[in-house]
């Protein structure tokens, strides 16, 4: 074995540990090599391969897992940080925890393209090799459709969804109405329901680039919803560190309020992120989210979409004077007309964002809360078995 070969071997036992760090897992190929020694020279693989037994270290058990000194480990971990391979933050203790980032969901992918980057061909390069990866993935998934789509329609959710909370036409708030069927168990603590909210409760908030659509921009297809492209929110841990890489920018919450407002002037979706998929844990992340570029969207998924939700939207069909704005607007397909020409919604499809309810012009949708549901979706069958 020559020692390109040997060294593309040492490259694919770093995708497997990778791969194993949580996110999506992706398929450890040739596309995945390649992409890799973008992100880690061939003087870094040991370094990753010390991760593989223990994703989240401490600086004292990197030293003992790597060989190096304390001031080699520091100088490693800093410099895969700057590359969005490395999460480096302190602990509520004060300890600094180094932890492995997967390559998605949320990893190098999201970082990359959430920082301001050129499009020159380095970056054009690593673009389309992401594309290649992704639908080497989806073939994957398409080849074992009927084998994997049970066990990945079990998926926790990934994201969850904060409502609009206005009516673009009449300026008025969406009427909530509560679902009281169901009661919540008393001593369960509720995320946040209104974006507002979730400015409120962080001091410090970081804007970067929606990576989704940053990255179609350099893959050649920008984005046909919003011309908008600084509106992936960072919050606490998650904003000093996407903010000391350079991937963000630190903003005050006047100015995340205005972005935000235009984010739903386009019809952009409110999506939360929350650690481990946790919705008890504060939000380390919001996304607004076009239908077109979205890597969770019902256009561009290669596994089940699956998203929280607190809402449903129910429509009026005394108001609804089937005009097909809803139909137009909706980022899940949930809308359409009925034999009547009348709005209608499919349950199982809605994951409550409330698009539809902020832009029908008769005011004639409304937003039902109640307890957490998972909307999972699942990606067209394309093959035959």
């Amino acid at each position: 074995m020559t020692q390109e070969a040997n060294i593309d071997e040492k490259y694919k036992q770093v995708g497997h540990v990778i791969s194993s760090a949580g996110g999506t897992p992706v398929p450890v190929n040739d596309t995945l090599v390649k992409l890799l020694k973008y992100f880690l020279g061939e003087e870094d693989l040991d370094f990753v391969l010390a991760f593989s037994d223990h994703k989240s270290q401490t600086l004292d058990q990197l030293k003992q897992t790597t060989g190096l000194s304390e001031s080699e480990v520091v100088e490693k971990a800093n410099k895969l940080a700057s590359r969005g391979v490395i999460f480096n933050q302190p602990n509520r203790k004060g300890t600094m925890v180094y932890r492995l980032l997967p390559l998605l969901n949320v990893g190098t992918f999201e970082y990359m393209f959430m920082g301001k980057i050129e499009h020159n061909e380095r970056n054009r390069k690593i673009s389309a090799l992401f594309d290649q990866l992704f639908e080497e993935l989806e073939d994957i998934v398409q080849s074992n459709y009927d084998s994997l789509m049970p066990q990945l329609m079990q998926a926790p959710p990934v994201d969850r969804t904060v409502p609009m909370a206005e009516n673009k036409s009449t300026g008025k708030p969406i009427k909530i109405m509560v679902d009281e069927s169901v009661e919540e168990s008393a001593d369960r603590i509720l995320p946040a329901q209104q974006v507002d909210a979730l400015i409120e409760k962080f001091d410090e908030i970081a804007l970067g680039y929606c990576f989704c659509r940053h990255h179609k921009d350099l893959s050649g297809q920008p984005c046909k919803q919003t011309d908008l492209r600084e509106t992936c929110f960072t919050f606490g841990k998650s904003a000093r560190y996407t903010s000391e890489q350079g991937f963000s920018r630190m903003i005050s919450k006047q100015e995340a309020r205005e972005i935000l407002k235009k984010s739903e002037a386009d019809g952009l979706v409110h999506k939360a992120y929350h650690p481990n998929f946790d919705i008890s844990k504060d939000e380390t992340s919001v996304c607004n989210c076009c239908r077109c570029c979205c890597g969770n969207s019902v256009e561009n998924m290669i596994a089940p979409i699956s998203n929280a939700t607190n809402f449903l939207a129910v429509i009026d069909p005394e108001l609804c004077v089937g005009c097909g704005t809803c139909v137009d607007e909706c980022h899940t397909y949930a809308a359409y007309l009925g034999d009547d020409d009348k709005a209608r919604r499919n349950e199982e499809l809605c994951i409550g964002c409330g698009v539809c309810a902020a832009f029908c012009p008769e005011n004639a949708i409304s937003m039902v809360k109640g307890p957490t549901r998972i909307v999972r979706i699942a990606p067209k069958k394309k093959k035959a078995s």
